[in-house]
C-alpha cells in the first residue's frame, strides 16, 4: 500500500518509503518452536530493553546478553554442552584449539612467573611458550612426561603453570597422570592444566581421575580442547575451550578473554552443535578401527615400534590402563633410519590412495603424517636419534579393511624404491 501524500507534494521515493518499514519491521515470530538443533543467532548488537536493563545487565555470567562477543543462545548453550562434556561447569570458546592454549598462558601468566611444559606437548604451543612467553619475561622448562621425578625437580616458587599432554602429539606416550597431579598438588600456586583434545572428554573425565594423594583427590584445574577435531567430525570447523570447576579461575580467564576479543562465528557454532550428538558414536568408530589397523602394524616387519596407548609395550600403556578404557583414533609407526631412507618412507607414504597427506584429524577421512624423529625429543626413547621416520595415521570412518589393503599395496611401492 502506498502512503497518502498532501496535495501538490512531490511523489514520495519508493525506496525511501520502505527503507524504514523493512529494518523497523514489526512483526515477530511467535515464541515456543521446538526442534532437534537450536537456533542459530548472529549478532554484534544486542538491544537492551531500556536503561536501566542497559546498566543492570551483566556480561560475566549467562543471565542476559550485553553484545555478540560475549556470547548467543547458540554459543552459551554449545559451552554449557561442552562443560558436561568434559566434567567442567565452565566453558570459554575461543577461535581455534591453539588460541585456547595460549589464552591460558596469557590469562595466568607475568613476567617473571615460570611455566613447565611436557617435551612432547603439541609443538605450537611449546613454540608460543618458548617464543612469545620468553618475550614477555616468562620462563619455561621442558619436564619428562614419563617421569614424575622429573616433573618434581623442575617445580620451583615461581612455576604459575604446569601444562599436561595424554597422551604426547605425535609419539603418542601416554604419562602417569595421577603421579603428575600428586607431584603438581604438592604445589598450590601452580594451575594445572591439559591438552585433552586426543581424550575429547570421552577417554577419562580429566577432572576426576582419583590422585592418589592424602589431602588432595582433585584432576586437573582446567582442561583446553582443539574442538577442531572429534567434536566437529567433518574437518571443516577451527575452535577450541577451556573448560573449568573452579568459577574464580574461570572468571581470572573470562576477563582475559574479553580483553583479548576472542570470539566464535555463529555458524561454526551451529556445525559444533550438530557433531556433538554423534561424538561418542564416532569416537567409539574411530577407536575400534584405529585399534585393528594398530595390531596388523604390528605384525608387520617393516617397522620396528607401534605407537598407540592400547597396545601392551607401547610407551605408557599401564598408565592408559589406569585411568581410561578408549584410545581414538590415531596411531604412530616408527621405520628405523638404518633399514628405511626417509625417501622410502615418503615413497609409502606416496603410494597411499585412501589415506590423504594432511595434518589434524577426527574427521571421517583418514590422513597421514610423515616426520623426521632427527632432534624431535629432549627426553626419552626418541631423545637424541640421528635418523629413522615417525608415520602417524589419523584413522577416519572408512571401511577398516579397504584402509589395510591399502596399506599393504603402499608398501609394496615402498619395497620397490629399496
Amino acid at each position: 500500500m502506498t502512503d497518502k501524500l498532501p496535495p501538490g507534494a512531490p511523489a514520495a521515493d519508493p525506496l525511501a518509503q520502505c527503507a524504514t518499514r523493512l529494518i523497523q519491521h514489526p512483526y515477530e515470530a511467535p515464541t515456543g518452536f521446538g526442534s532437534v538443533m537450536p537456533g542459530v543467532f548472529k549478532a554484534s548488537t544486542v538491544f537492551f530493553e531500556n536503561t536501566a536493563a542497559l546498566r543492570s545487565r551483566e556480561w560475566k555470567d549467562k543471565t542476559g546478553y550485553t553484545y555478540g562477543l560475549h556470547g548467543t543462545p547458540t554459543t552459551f548453550i554449545l559451552e554449557e554442552r561442552l562443560a558436561s562434556l568434559e566434567g567442567g561447569l565452565q566453558t570459554l570458546l575461543a577461535p581455534s584449539g591453539l588460541s585456547a592454549l595460549t589464552l591460558v598462558a596469557q590469562g595466568l601468566l607475568k613476567a617473571g612467573d615460570e611455566v613447565l611444559i611436557p617435551d612432547n606437548a603439541y609443538a605450537p604451543n611449546r613454540d608460543f611458550t618458548r617464543v612469545e612467553l620468553a618475550a614477555w619475561g616468562i620462563a619455561h622448562r621442558v619436564y619428562d612426561q614419563q617421569d614424575p621425578a622429573s616433573l618434581a625437580s623442575l617445580i620451583s616458587e615461581r612455576t604459575r603453570l604446569i601444562w599436561l599432554e595424554a597422551p604426547g602429539s605425535v609419539t603418542l606416550e601416554f604419562p602417569d597422570l595421577q603421579a603428575l597431579l600428586a607431584v603438581a598438588r604438592r604445589h598450590p600456586h601452580a594451575v594445572v592444566a591439559l591438552d585433552n583434545t586426543w581424550g575429547a572428554g570421552l577417554a577419562f573425565n580429566p577432572f576426576e581421575l582419583g590422585v592418589p594423594a592424602p589431602t588432595d583427590t582433585r584432576g586437573v584445574d582446567l582442561t583446553v580442547h582443539a574442538l577442531t577435531k572429534y567434536p566437529s567430525g567433518g574437518a571443516d570447523v577451527l575452535m577450541g575451550s577451556v573448560v573449568t570447576r573452579d568459577e574464580a579461575l574461570h572468571l581470572k580467564l573470562k576477563l582475559t578473554h574479553m580483553r583479548l576479543g576472542l570470539g566464535v562465528g555463529a555458524n561454526d557454532a551451529e556445525a559444533l552443535l550438530r557433531g556433538l550428538p554423534s561424538l561418542p558414536l564416532r569416537y567409539a568408530a574411530h577407536d575400534d578401527a584405529t585399534r585393528r589397523v594398530a595390531q596388523w602394524w604390528q605384525g608387520r616387519s617393516e617397522v620396528s615400534q607401534v605407537l598407540h596407548p592400547a597396545l601392551r609395550g607401547s610407551p605408557g600403556h599401564e598408565a592408559w590402563a589406569k585411568v581410561a578404557s578408549r584410545a581414538g583414533g590415531l596411531v604412530s609407526v616408527v621405520f628405523d633410519g638404518e633399514r628405511h631412507r626417509s625417501e622410502q618412507v615418503d615413497a609409502f607414504v606416496d603410494a597411499l590412495r585412501l589415506f590423504r597427506i594432511g595434518y589434524s584429524w577426527g574427521g571421517p577421512m583418514s590422513l597421514v603424517m610423515p616426520y623426521g624423529l632427527r632432534g624431535m625429543r629432549q627426553h626419552g626413547a626418541f631423545a637424541g636419534l640421528k635418523s629413522g621416520t615417525l608415520v602417524r595415521f589419523a584413522i577416519g570412518l572408512e571401511n577398516v579393511d579397504d584402509l589395510l589393503a591399502d596399506l599393504d599395496q603402499a608398501l609394496g611401492a615402498m619395497r620397490l624404491t629399496g
